[in-house]
């Protein structure tokens, strides 16, 4: 504590133990709104992860604040800071608390927790005591000097600090137990005086690190500080001190005192108030009414009521005023302090255009929907795979023979064996030792035109002849002369003496559960023309499956045709085989890590080299 009195300076910075986001962020724009240039504060503590940092705001710029795992380094690398706001909890606040005090660099300590136990804190007084340091707490929010510092959520929110005149220093140096009760003082102050200077609120548990009288014997050495406001409460023995310092006359600035609990005479027996040394009962000069007797016999300026307080303060101070004690400066507007979008959008101040849409599901509420459908009801009626496909991919719940369809499609699609492209590369990324999204990836970029994603072509060829009531020898003329293969047609190994059995159970299962199937239909037409011309050129698994996804569309009368025409295009069926076949692949890369095998090197006898 400098020789002043002062804790507190526009230069003053803090040590943040086990912070938290928002009232870092309230410094800082506190900060800001001071015109500050300097941030209040220095460092943040995270207690046991190593040292890193976060981001943070100062005015509309971001800074970066470091964060460390102890206090110890924190001071090490900011010894300036010679504050330490402490939001451990009260099981933690001793230990970390007393680990600042025997900290050199390190003056005030404000302890936030209440309900640290009492043996503690007498502990933690006794070591501030013999070290000449400041404890603010436990139970506190903390202080603010107006202007240049506060800690914390002392004094509320941005726009109370704005309200009550923060962002200037006034005349009046506050002290009180309550945080909540103190924001409503500086109101008063802030209409009825030039402001506050400094306040704080020394905590509401029985014992407090520091005392009214602390405080108030710092206030009477600031030269700044004109007068003295106190807002005590019943229990305790905390005014008594006041007491004694008026009558001895280290006390010279008007005082004025209210303590709160008069309407515990009420009340028979013992009554406990919000804080815990707040109570009724116990010696009769704990009582509201014996404190402020004892006050106003001291000197003290103490009204009848608490209506009264206000105007009694306002009071001392004009007449301070008429004394030329306090000499009235013109008020200049405050500065503006950026606010975070996010409270800016709850207020409904602000709009903007947003940067994704979606309108497949939603998880903003208890749990997530899929289409508007919630996954509770999904998993209490069994929905299947492909029901949840049918809804993310087309919002919509479709029929049961569509969405088994589409299940089958994942299960005969799902792998074809290690030699095929796809499993290769991924068989090859595994063994080299490629984690398993690597490996997947691998394969997957193999799909293309010549692997797996014919499906859409085949679709949307099969569909422009249906449309256009093509013959099957037309379209597969109309084909050549452009000079483009047949999307879904033509097999390397398969013929018509052997068909692929893929193919097979899908054109069964359309014919006995689609209401109709005119594209298969007319696929398998193209696929007696195409015979004519070799025995391989059959109907093959992409070929089959787009031809039938048509009929699945049409079918269930879901879909208009622009819808189908856009599903075509913009590559829903080519997606079945992706999702599919990542089943495959996963398979094949975990299969060779189970089986370790070494790093693939293609054997030289079966590269030509030229």
């Amino acid at each position: 504590m400098a020789g002043d009195g002062r804790l507190f300076s526009r230069t003053t910075q803090a040590i943040v133990y086990n912070w938290k986001p928002d009232p870092v962020q309230v410094m800082l724009d506190f900060d800001y709104l001071c015109k500050r240039e300097l941030p209040s504060i220095a460092a943040l503590v995270h207690p046991g992860t190593s040292k890193g940092n976060t981001k943070a705001f100062f005015g509309t710029a971001e800074m970066i604040l470091p964060v460390y795992g102890s206090t110890q380094d924190a001071a090490n690398d900011h010894p300036n800071a010679d504050v330490f706001i402490n939001y451990a909890s009260f099981r933690s606040a001793y230990a970390s608390s007393m680990a600042a005090l025997n900290i050199e660099s390190i003056k005030t300590v404000v302890i936030i927790a209440e309900g640290v136990p009492i043996s503690d804190v007498r502990r933690l007084i006794a070591s501030a005591k013999a070290k000449g340091k400041v404890i603010i707490g436990p139970a506190t929010v903390g202080g603010i000097q107006a202007g240049s510092f506060k800690i914390g959520d002392a004094a509320g929110t941005i726009d109370n600090c704005i309200s009550c005149k923060l962002y200037r220093p006034g005349c009046v140096g506050f002290v009180s137990k309550s945080g909540g009760l103190s924001n409503e003082c500086y109101n008063i102050l802030s209409r009825k005086t030039s402001g506050l200077y400094e306040g704080i609120a020394i905590g509401g548990d029985v014992y407090s690190g520091s005392t009214f009288i602390d405080h108030i014997l710092r206030f009477q050495k600031m030269d700044d500080v004109k007068m003295i406001v106190v807002l005590g409460e019943l229990g305790g023995d905390n005014e008594y001190g006041i007491v004694d310092a008026m009558k001895s006359g280290q006390i010279t600035k008007p005082v004025v005192a209210w303590v709160s609990g008069t309407c515990a005479k009420m009340f028979k027996t013992e009554v406990q108030f919000g804080h815990a040394g707040a109570k009724s009962g116990g010696d009769d000069n704990e009582s509201a009414e014996a404190k402020q007797k004892a006050l106003r016999d001291a000197g003290a300026i103490v009204p009848n009521s608490f209506e009264e307080f206000s105007g009694a303060i306002e009071t001392t101070y004009k007449k301070l005023v008429a004394d030329g004690i306090v000499v009235e400066k013109e008020e200049a507007p405050p500065p503006n302090v950026p606010i975070n979008y996010s409270n800016a959008v709850q207020d409904g101040r602000v709009r903007r255009s947003t940067g994704i849409v979606s309108t497949i599901c939603d998880d903003r509420g208890e749990e997530p929907t899929y289409a508007g459908i919630e996954i509770s009801e999904m998993i209490e009626n069994d929905y299947g795979i492909g029901d949840v496909l049918s809804l993310l991919w087309f919002k919509r719940k479709l029929p049961r023979y569509a969405t088994k369809y589409i299940e089958m499609v994942l299960v005969l699609v799902a792998d074809h064996g290690p030699c095929v492209s796809g499993a290769h590369n991924t068989i090859v990324a595994a063994r080299a030792g490629k984690d398993l999204v690597s490996c997947l990836a691998s394969g997957l970029l193999t799909i293309g035109p010549r692997f797996g994603g014919a499906i859409d072509d085949a679709a949307r060829h099969f569909k422009r002849a249906v449309d256009a009531s093509m013959e099957a020898d037309q379209f597969a003329e109309d084909m050549k002369k452009k000079g483009i293969r047949i999307p879904g047609i033509g097999h390397r190994i398969k013929s018509a003496n052997n068909l692929d059995k893929r193919v097979v159970l899908m054109k069964e299962y359309a014919k006995k559960n689609f209401p109709s199937t005119r594209h298969l239909d007319f696929a398998l037409q193209v696929e007696q023309y195409t015979l004519k011309k070799a025995a391989n050129l059959v109907l093959n698994v992409d070929g089959c499956i787009g031809a039938l996804f048509l009929d699945l569309m049409e079918s269930c009368a879901a879909f208009t045709n622009d819808e189908m025409d856009e599903i075509v295009k913009i590559g829903y069926l080519n997606g079945l085989f992706v999702l599919g076949r990542s089943i495959g692949l996963i398979g094949h890369a975990l299969d060779q890590k189970r089986l370790n095998q070494p790093l693939y090197r293609h054997p030289w006898d079966d590269v030509m080299y030229m």
